[in-house]
């Protein structure tokens, strides 16, 4: 049985960044709240090399059925060439909270 409710997480280079998509995704009803994480360090390959880098990562909260829109929200609004965009569904928690959820995202 598929969730209902995900968690769609993805990271950015500076904590403005971060809070426009945070912004633009609630603004268009595409996640009911999202939280802001950061400073990170992240460590990767890109290009061929091993890069580290200080990162924020945003974390929205939505619908199931939000997300194939939320993802193309923001590859298109990413100041990323390849964006990390990750879903997580949510197993469980306060009903009250998960039907706020969705009621924001309509």
């Amino acid at each position: 049985m598929a969730s209902e409710h995900v968690i769609v997480s993805s990271t950015t280079d500076s904590e403005q960044a971060a809070r426009e998509l945070a912004a633009g995704a609630i603004d268009a009803k595409l996640g009911a709240c999202a939280q802001i994480v950061g400073p990170i360090t992240s460590v990767y390959r890109w290009d061929g090399a091993v890069q580290t880098d200080q990162e924020w990562r945003v974390e929205i909260k939505t619908a199931a059925d939000r997300v194939a829109g939320l993802t193309e929200w923001l590859k298109a609004e990413h100041g990323y060439d390849v964006p990390e965009i990750i879903a997580t569904p949510i197993d469980g928690g306060s009903a009250e909270y998960l039907s706020w959820l969705i009621e924001e995202t309509r």
